[in-house]
């Protein structure tokens, strides 16, 4: 135990390591916010689609050789995210489907993109850490942080700041709307910071895990708690432990940390389900 404590202590001296949790820590905040409403809407599967598109765009900045990828992966990322959270209704083309037909065809193009163009040998390496996050969270210098701090607190300002609309659409769209709530503004709003949350999760668990990131704090609260507030609540609490402790047991025994992450939270979640259970 004494050993554990020792390289606990050891690890964490290391700026790496320093820079992981606290990106870490607020990508989760802004993630497990945006889950709780996405799960209520029935938009859970959307964080498949927008990390696919944003994968393909990510594919084509590393071509490109650009040095900030985010720059150029955000906006392309927050214009698919209009796209479908603002789709009419009455469009031709649902809002699922469109879901299915980015995700697919970003990942596919990305694929192609990355595997006829790209300036890296190791072409497998890049796939897998850019899919599942291996090592990427590890990896970012002090400028990747201070990005994603300023991001997640722009997500968890406009949350709060809008919460009572937030909470007003996310229940009862077309209620808000005859009310006077300008609902198309909203979700635009939403959009975005679905976006930039997705962008920034890339970073922690990968493209192709970013919605259990999203969905399974959401839910795990969900299990135990009823109110609006007090699910948005425990939902960040049950992100941050998840992360922290996926991050560290991924340090200590060398494992993926996307998926060690992911798997913290699955635990969570069995705890939560048990809980509330015994609840009723």
């Amino acid at each position: 135990m004494a050993s554990i404590f020792e390289n606990l202590r050891m690890y964490f001296s290391y700026s790496f390591v320093q820079y992981a949790l606290i990106a870490g820590v607020m990508i989760a905040i802004a993630a497990s916010l945006l889950g709780v409403t996405l799960v209520l809407k029935h938009f859970s599967f959307i964080g498949d689609g927008l990390s696919h598109t944003a994968f393909g765009a990510l594919s084509i900045a590393s071509v490109l050789r650009i040095n900030n990828s985010m720059l150029f992966v955000l906006p392309i990322t927050i214009l698919c995210a209009v796209l479908i959270l603002c789709s009419k209704k009455d469009s031709k083309i649902k809002g699922d489907a469109s879901v299915a037909m980015i995700s697919v065809g970003a990942l596919a193009l990305g694929y192609l993109i990355m595997n006829l163009f790209s300036p890296n040998a190791n072409l497998s390496g890049d796939v897998c850490s850019t899919l599942f996050g291996s090592t990427l969270i590890l990896t970012l210098d002090k400028i990747d942080v201070i990005l994603s701090v300023v991001l997640s607190v722009f997500v968890i300002i406009a949350y709060i700041w809008f919460y009572h609309r937030v909470f007003a659409v996310t229940f009862d769209e077309d209620f808000a709307f005859a009310c006077g709530t300008k609902t198309r503004l909203y979700n635009v709003v939403m959009a975005v910071i679905v976006a930039v949350v997705i962008v920034l999760a890339m970073n922690l668990v990968g493209s192709l895990l970013i919605s259990a990131l999203i969905i399974f704090p959401a839910i795990s609260s969900m299990l135990i708690f009823k109110s609006f507030k007090q699910v948005s609540i425990f939902a960040c609490i049950f992100s941050v432990v998840g992360t922290v402790t996926g991050i560290v047991i991924a340090v200590l025994s060398g494992t993926p940390v996307g998926s060690t992450i992911v798997v913290s939270d699955i635990v969570i979640f069995i705890i939560c389900k048990i809980i509330g259970s015994v609840r009723g």
